[in-house]
């Protein structure tokens, strides 16, 4: 028999008792918890004063910044000609910047033909299409000559080629190629050579520069030799042999940067991406038209281009060492009329021009006209800002404090109603913002003298005059700037120091939430004690109910075996 269930041998349900009587112990747990859940509601509220503080602040940041004062604005006369940015402090008025000669990139410009012809001699009955030389491959598929489409494969000789294009037209247009310009020529005798249609499917007539040109006779407008941008570089089809030493670990170098390369494992175009990646300071092309390498430079100006060969030669193979040098040019302008100023690049600065803070970047040839002013507008922004952020906070800590009544008359107080460190946040907020500065000596000297005024209901301010500042931004921008900024009791500064005391380390909102996050901690110390006890006198009742039931047990028993006795006596 389990006598620990409620009852089973008194008929008395003991168990509900105990749970009953244990819920009237937990009274001051619940009252505790009450409790710690109004110092955490306390806590989040002054969580979320010292978050708009903190806004606040950032705000203030800006203020007491004596350069953010001293902002500019550079308008400019004609965007298509220039735009312009300056910084704080830069000399107020209008500069005239007259440019007679844009800045532009100089070219170091390979030797032309730096791949070699297709063929040495006029015969290329030997010469497939896919070992030619030509610096684009030619695809399979057809093109069409005088209306006769010609199938051509990769395979083919260059003689096949013209065999075929004889072949379909009936012997009137025939091929040839001239070792000595590199070029072919299709001929026909009977009229003038058409190419091309619609349909065509190979890149033949284009990668030998065949076009229609209304005459008897087709000839590729450029030697057709190139190098080869795929495949090992020893395969590129250089007219100059090349060598990278003969250990595979070519290098040369370009304004001083180093540049490695294998004949046998790299293509002409992991070279161009080698150097395009480098810090050499010029960007790498190949020039299919004219069959040359071009190095150009990162920067404008007239500047020129340091190359040097230093294991096998790659730089005179491609025909950039033997190349010219196509020079950039300087940016060419004067100010207010002067003398004229260069300048290697299209952004002047102060360095070149002499007005310090503006920078100007040059678009085009021209005269343009660049205003530089205070930037007012923006200095109106982060104060109309500030007074915003500071009525935020203070509505923040008023909604906290506040009481509020129903329609039915009954009161609630906020959270924070009886709490001074609220108060005191609002009240020495409000003070800082409307004392006056100390030591300054001008027309401006505090808030009030710029239209921020206080209503002297609560604590909030407002811009109420804005004539009053924009009337003192015009005309007194350095006194605006010392209410704000003087080093020891300006706004601005005044406000950030009482801010720290506030929210900073040892603030005394900061202790405060501290206190109240200790009190919350304690309370749930006292509620594990509490239940500690609440739980060992639950165990004493319930072994107390359980010895009584056992006793009980044993007396039920005892009565049924007299009961059991007696029964049988009487008979």
């Amino acid at each position: 028999m389990d006598l620990g269930l409620s009852g089973l041998a008194s008929g008395f349900d003991w168990k509900s008792l105990v749970e009953q009587l244990t819920e009237v112990e937990r009274v001051p747990q619940a009252r505790l918890l009450n409790e710690q859940n109004r110092l955490n509601q306390r806590n989040n509220a002054y969580t979320s004063i010292k978050t708009q503080l903190g806004v606040l602040g950032n705000r203030l940041t800006t203020l007491k910044d004596a350069s953010f004062f001293d902002s500019r604005t550079a308008r400019v006369s004609d965007s298509a000609v220039a735009t312009a940015s300056v910084a704080a402090g830069a000399p107020a008025g209008q500069y005239l910047f007259t440019v007679t000669q844009m800045a532009s990139a100089a070219r170091q410009l390979g030797s032309s033909n730096a791949g070699a012809a297709l063929s040495a001699s006029n015969d290329v009955s030997g010469l497939t299409l896919s070992a030619a030389g030509f610096s684009t491959a030619i695809t399979a598929g057809t093109f069409t000559v005088n209306g006769s489409q010609i199938t051509i494969g990769t395979t083919d000789t260059l003689q096949d080629v013209f065999d075929r294009v004889s072949s379909q037209t009936g012997g009137v247009v025939t091929g040839s190629y001239d070792a000595a310009t590199d070029r072919i020529a299709l001929a026909s005798s009977g009229g003038e050579v058409v190419l091309g249609s619609a349909t065509d499917t190979s890149n033949f007539l284009t990668v030998t520069r065949l076009d229609n040109n209304g005459t008897t006779t087709v000839t590729s407008s450029a030697a057709l030799g190139g190098l080869r941008l795929t495949g090992a570089l020893a395969d590129a089809n250089f007219a100059t042999a090349l060598s990278d030493g003969g250990s595979g670990e070519g290098e040369f170098k370009i304004n001083g940067v180093a540049i490695n390369f294998s004949a046998s494992s790299d293509s002409l175009t992991n070279i161009i991406d080698r150097i395009n990646a480098s810090s050499a300071g010029v960007t790498a092309s190949y020039d299919t038209v004219n069959d040359r390498l071009i190095l150009t430079n990162k920067v404008t100006g007239d500047l020129g281009v340091a190359l040097e060969d230093v294991t096998g030669n790659f730089l005179a193979a491609s025909g950039l060492l033997g190349g010219t040098l196509e020079r950039g040019t300087n940016l060419a302008y004067t100010v207010n009329n002067g003398p004229t100023l260069t300048n290697r690049s299209n952004t002047i600065t102060e360095n070149s021009s002499g007005i310090a803070g503006l920078s100007i970047t040059m678009l085009d040839e021209g005269a343009v006209t660049i205003t530089v002013a205070s930037d007012t507008a923006k200095i109106k922004t982060a104060l109309t800002d500030f007074i915003a952020e500071f009525n935020k906070a203070q509505s923040v800590i008023d909604s906290q404090t506040a009481s509020s009544t129903d329609a039915k008359g009954k009161v609630t107080a906020g959270i924070l109603a009886n709490e001074s460190t609220a108060y005191q946040i609002g009240a020495s907020l409000r003070a800082a913002a409307n004392t006056a500065v100390s030591g300054l000596t001008g027309a401006l000297t505090r808030l009030d003298d710029l239209g921020i005024k206080s209503n002297g209901n609560d604590n909030a301010i407002a811009l109420s005059d804005a004539s009053a500042l924009d009337d003192a931004l015009a005309t007194d921008l350095e006194g605006v700037k010392r209410l704000f900024t003087e080093a020891t009791d300006g706004i601005a500064v005044r406000m950030s120091s009482l801010l720290e005391q506030i929210t900073g380390e040892s603030g005394t909102l900061t202790t405060r939430q501290d206190n109240l996050t200790r009190e919350a901690a304690n309370i749930d110390t006292q509620i594990s004690d509490l239940e500690r006890i609440v739980q060992a006198n639950r165990q004493r009742l319930t072994d107390s109910f359980v010895a009584m039931e056992v006793a009980q047990a044993k007396i039920n028993q005892q009565l049924q075996f007299l009961a059991q006795r007696f029964g049988q006596a009487t008979q």
